[in-house]
């Protein structure tokens, strides 16, 4: 398996098919993932067909790799399925509410990672996009998902056709408790960004956009709070048409 420390997303992704063989084996492999009461609340709908990835491109900012990889894969919190086999046994499901799309999404997740993990051991390349929670409405649309199920990761996944560059990462120290939650300190600060902060790439970022620091592109440019409240928005409005704000 690749040392995770070296883990690199791939943008870039070579004319090399992916084998539906290959890809099923990981597919099942991952689901032994861990999983709410063993129900495997999640689906996964995967996308070769360049017209639908082209689709899909749209509602993920029409980044490149989404109609360039061979393989789109949208992860999806799935209650639909467990509820239709509640029916069908004499059984009254009552997963239409934000508990039990919080319990799919985990397992939905959980199955994403396990995946990615099974897909370095094969050697190949895969991008998380982050994307895809900003307007599900469109993914929902264009995969046709029913009620209940609600798109919650998308991977792009090919053989790789670059290195991809090495994400920087906050220190152990940072994100680590023990025992109780210790707040941040000015100094604390001080210590575990200065190192990112000081990063070329990231000085960069700040001289182009006229910024004085890194958390200023972040909170005026990349997720602002204007940006967060509107996808906020249309995200609840989904979760509320798919059935999982019903009791709400």
């Amino acid at each position: 398996m690749k040392n995770l420390l070296t883990r690199r997303s791939i943008r870039q992704y070579s004319e090399r098919e992916v084998n539906e063989t290959l890809l099923n084996r990981l597919l099942t492999e991952a689901s032994r993932t861990q999983t709410m009461g063993n129900l495997q609340l999640y689906s996964v709908v995967v996308t070769r067909d360049d017209q639908m990835k082209q689709r899909l491109s749209l509602a993920h900012f029409s980044q490149p790799m989404v109609t360039q990889a061979p393989v789109v894969l949208t992860i999806c919190a799935d209650f639909h399925r467990t509820t239709r086999w509640c029916e069908e046994r004499k059984a009254q499901p009552g997963y239409d509410n934000f508990l039990s799309f919080q319990n799919a999404a985990i397992d939905a997740l959980l199955y994403t990672q396990t995946l990615c993990n099974l897909m370095d051991e094969e050697g190949l390349g895969y991008c998380y996009l982050g994307t895809t929670v900003y307007q599900p409405q469109q993914i929902i649309d264009i995969l046709q998902l029913p009620r209940l199920v609600m798109p919650v990761a998308t991977l792009t996944v090919g053989w790789p056709a670059e290195e991809g560059s090495l994400s920087d990462r906050l220190p152990l120290e940072s994100f680590v408790h023990s025992e109780t939650y210790r707040d941040y300190t000015p100094a604390d600060i001080d210590t575990y960004y200065t190192y990112k902060e000081n990063l070329p790439e990231n000085r960069h970022f700040c001289d182009i956009n006229n910024k004085e620091t890194l958390a200023q592109i972040f909170t005026d440019l990349r997720y602002t709070k204007k940006d967060n409240e509107a996808m906020s928005a249309g995200l609840l409005e989904a979760l509320r048409r798919q059935g999982f704000l019903s009791s709400l």
